[in-house]
C-alpha cells in the first residue's frame, strides 16, 4: 500500500502518508479514507487493525525518562487516562475524515461529547443559543447541567435568520447547531447561522451526527466544533456507546484538557469496536440513506401518511439546502400520520415486526419511536395537527421487506381494537 511510518512526534491528527499522499487531505475519495486512515504502522506493525491496548499504567525506562515528561498529545506515553495507541488511532483517523480538523477528542457516549463541548467553550454569565429542534438530551444538558453552572440557554428557531440576529447579546459566547433537526428534521442554512455567529463573536457548535463527515463537513460549513455520536453510524452495530469532538488548533487544545479535567477516557476495546465500524461506515451509509429515499418515497403516497419529512425527497422543504451542502443522507427520517389517535399509531407500532422500537439509529437493524414535539418546542411552535410523529430509522433489510412490514402494520392500524 506504500504507506510510509510516521514518526510518533509527528503533528497531532496528522493523516497518514500513503504514497506520498496525505489520506484527508483530497488526495483520495471518502470510501478509501474510510480504509487508510489511523493505521500507523507504529501503532498496527504487521497487523492489518491496531491492536486493543489495554492499559491504565504505561512505563517509563528510568527516571530520567520520568522526569522529562511527555508531551500532553495523542501518541505520547503517559497514563491511561491519555489513551494508547487503539484510541490514538480511532481519534487520528476521525481528525482525517473531517476537512479543518488539528484533532479529535473521544467521550464514553454522545451526550457527553455535546457536554464536554460545551462546557469547553462555556464559562458562568455566558448565554448559549440552542436550536429549538436540538436532540431532547441536548436542551436538557442545556438547561439543567450549564444552567446549574451559571450559563443562560436561549433557544432559537433555525429557519427565522432575522429572530437568530436578535438573539445575540454581549454575553452570548457559543451557538447549539443541529442539522436535519432531531425528529422533525428542519435543514438549516448551517453556514449561514455559523457566520452570524462569528460576527456576534460567539463559538459554533455543531451536531453532525446525522450526516457525518461523508455527509456534511462541518468545519469546513465555518462550525468550529463538530461533535458526532459514534454510538450512530461509526459504530454501525448498536454494541457500543461512543461521542467525538473535532476543532481546529485552538478549540482541539480547550476540548483535550476540559476533558482531561473531568476524567473523560473511552475504553480501547470499544475504540477497537469504532474502528471497525468505521470502515464498512460508507457502504452502510449509502445502503440504509438508499432505503430511506426508497421507503420515505413511497409513504409519500399512502393515505395514512399527512406529512413526510426527509431532506433527501423532492419536494422536501429543505431538499434545496440539502443538495445545496450535503453529499449524503442516513436512515433517519420521520413522518406524521394523519387524524389524532394515538391509539391507532400504538396498533401500528406494536404491528411492525422488521422494525424493532428503540432510540438509537445508525445500527445494521431498522427501529422505529413514537414522537410528539410539541412539549419540546419554545422559539418555533410545532403545528397542533402534526403530534402523531413516527420516526424511522432504516437499516441494512431489504427495501422491499421494509415497505411490506410497514404495509401491513398500516392495514393493522386501521383495524379497531378488539
Amino acid at each position: 500500500m506504500g504507506r510510509r511510518p510516521r514518526d510518533a512526534e509527528g503533528n497531532r491528527g496528522a493523516p497518514l502518508t500513503m504514497g506520498g499522499k496525505a489520506a484527508g487531505d483530497g488526495g483520495h475519495k471518502p470510501a478509501t479514507r474510510l480504509v487508510e486512515v489511523g493505521r500507523r504502522p507504529e501503532w498496527t506493525g504487521a497487523a492489518v487493525n491496531p491492536p486493543v491496548w489495554r492499559a491504565s499504567t504505561q512505563l517509563y525506562a528510568d527516571s530520567a525518562d520520568l522526569a522529562r515528561g511527555r508531551p500532553n498529545t495523542d501518541g505520547q506515553f503517559y497514563y491511561g487516562r491519555r489513551g494508547g495507541p487503539t484510541q490514538w488511532a480511532l481519534a487520528e483517523a476521525l481528525t482525517a475524515l473531517e476537512p479543518g480538523a488539528a484533532g479529535t477528542v473521544l467521550y464514553p457516549s454522545g451526550v457527553a461529547a455535546i457536554a464536554g463541548a460545551l462546557m469547553a467553550v462555556l464559562r458562568p454569565g455566558d448565554v448559549l443559543l440552542v436550536t429549538d429542534n436540538a436532540y431532547e438530551p441536548t436542551r436538557a444538558t442545556a438547561t439543567g447541567l450549564l444552567r446549574r453552572m451559571g450559563v443562560e440557554a436561549r433557544f432559537f428557531d433555525p429557519l427565522d435568520h432575522d429572530a437568530y440576529r436578535a438573539a445575540f447579546c454581549d454575553r452570548t459566547r457559543a451557538v447549539m447547531l443541529e442539522s436535519p433537526g432531531s425528529l422533525t428534521m428542519e435543514v438549516a442554512d448551517v453556514p449561514a447561522l455559523a457566520r452570524i455567529a462569528r460576527e456576534h463573536g460567539a463559538v459554533s457548535v455543531l451536531d453532525n451526527t446525522w450526516a457525518s463527515p461523508l455527509g456534511f463537513a462541518g468545519l469546513a460549513h465555518g462550525c468550529d466544533i463538530v461533535v458526532m455520536s459514534l454510538t450512530k453510524h461509526v459504530g454501525g452495530h448498536s454494541d457500543l456507546m461512543m461521542g467525538s469532538a473535532s476543532a481546529g488548533d485552538a478549540w482541539h487544545a480547550r476540548l483535550r484538557h476540559t476533558a482531561q479535567s473531568l476524567g473523560q477516557v473511552v475504553s480501547p476495546d470499544d475504540a477497537a469496536l469504532a474502528l471497525r465500524g468505521l470502515r464498512t461506515m460508507g457502504v452502510r451509509l449509502a445502503q440504509s440513506s438508499g432505503t430511506a429515499l426508497t421507503i420515505a418515497t413511497w409513504l409519500s403516497g399512502r393515505p395514512e401518511v399527512a406529512r413526510v419529512m426527509c431532506p433527501m425527497l423532492p419536494g422536501d422543504a429543505g431538499h434545496a439546502l440539502w443538495q445545496r451542502d450535503f453529499t449524503g443522507g442516513c436512515g433517519l427520517f420521520s413522518f406524521v400520520l394523519e387524524g389524532n389517535d394515538p391509539a391507532a399509531r400504538a396498533r401500528f407500532i406494536d404491528a411492525l415486526r422488521l422494525f424493532g422500537i428503540g432510540y438509537s439509529w445508525g445500527g445494521f437493524e431498522s427501529l422505529v419511536i413514537p414522537f410528539d414535539p410539541t412539549p419540546i418546542r419554545t422559539a418555533r411552535a410545532w403545528p397542533a395537527g402534526h403530534r402523531l410523529g413516527v420516526r424511522l430509522s432504516c437499516g441494512l433489510e431489504d427495501a422491499g421487506d421494509l415497505i411490506a412490514d410497514l404495509s401491513q402494520a398500516f392495514d393493522a392500524m386501521a383495524r379497531p381494537e378488539a
